[in-house]
């Protein structure tokens, strides 16, 4: 039997790629159970928002087709409904949704002794931090998209760090600016290690979401190519966004990518994991002492 994750250890490149997938091997139908409780709504919301706002997209750009200016200042302003905002304010509640769910679930895990959670046990942890890591993704992403307007470089500099805002938020228990400041203090001689597995794990993720919604994407080209503005039906439409949706379950595997890069670096500059396991072994020898005098 394949022993249990140890999340607190010194991990090299290619241990965090194949450590994350190992981890969800082993915790697969507790950590999808965990996802569909606690994410299921938010993903259910903004697909049927995401469904109405390109339908009124379709009516707009299609509508009228042959009549008036398809970009002029009417018809863009249109486009920002109830619908536009709805779509963004669930897509952030899903992601955060996700990054909370899937954190709590491994600090759970790792103070149970690597037994997975339940969801009412997640529950307690979720509803304490989800506004927390909300409101702080706002911060985050402003500030992440104002370092990629500032020539590229800055943003991609602050990349790996802002990974690890939400692991250290989580399972630190630290406010907005002791996160920030300890996100960037982890990274200290570990930049580019840190960043390329970071990468490769997002690279992992997105091309297994592109390849799940190529047949959504395909379905829509067809359709559009083949009958011009009156191939993209609503059911088209549905099944896109019911798809592209459901693809968000393979968010869970850069959030556990990234909580295995802070537990790497925390490891490397505090040695918090070495420390438990000597404890640990000095408590087993005094249980097998207490044997010895039995």
């Amino acid at each position: 039997m394949t022993e249990k994750l140890e999340f607190k250890k010194l991990r090299e490149f290619g241990e965090i790629i194949n450590d994350t997938f190992l981890f969800i091997k082993q915790n697969f139908k507790p950590l999808l159970k965990v996802f569909v409780y606690f994410c299921g709504f938010f993903i259910i919301a903004g697909t049927v928002t995401a469904v109405m706002q390109q339908m009124e997209v379709k009516q707009v750009a299609f509508g009228n087709a042959g009549g008036g200016n398809p970009f002029g200042v009417s018809r863009v302003t249109q486009l920002f409904t109830i619908n536009y905002l709805l779509v963004f304010v669930f897509s952030m509640a899903s992601y955060t949704s996700i990054y909370v769910a899937v954190l709590s679930y491994i600090a759970l895990y790792m103070q149970k002794g690597k037994v997975a959670p339940t969801p009412d046990e997640v529950w307690a942890y979720f509803k304490y931090y989800f506004f927390r890591v909300f409101f702080s993704s706002i911060g985050i992403t402003f500030f992440f998209v104002f370092c990629f307007l500032l020539c590229l470089v800055p943003g991609i500099y602050v990349f790996p760090a802002m990974s690890l805002f939400f692991p250290v938020m989580v399972l630190e228990n630290k406010g907005f600016t002791d996160s920030f400041s300890r996100s960037f203090q982890l990274l200290k001689e570990q930049w580019w290690v840190t960043a390329g597995a970071i990468l490769i794990i997002y690279v992992i993720t997105y091309a297994s979401m592109s390849l799940a919604s190529m047949p959504a994407i395909l379905l829509t080209m067809v359709s559009v190519f083949t009958k011009g503005a009156n191939g993209l039906s609503n059911t088209v439409i549905i099944l896109s966004s019911v798809i592209q949706h459901l693809c968000y379950v393979f968010l869970i595997v850069p959030v556990i990518g990234c909580t295995l890069c802070y537990f790497n670096l925390a490891e490397r500059q505090e040695s918090a994991g070495l420390m438990d396991r000597i404890n640990q072994l000095g408590e087993k020898k005094d249980d097998f002492k207490g044997l010895e005098e039995y």
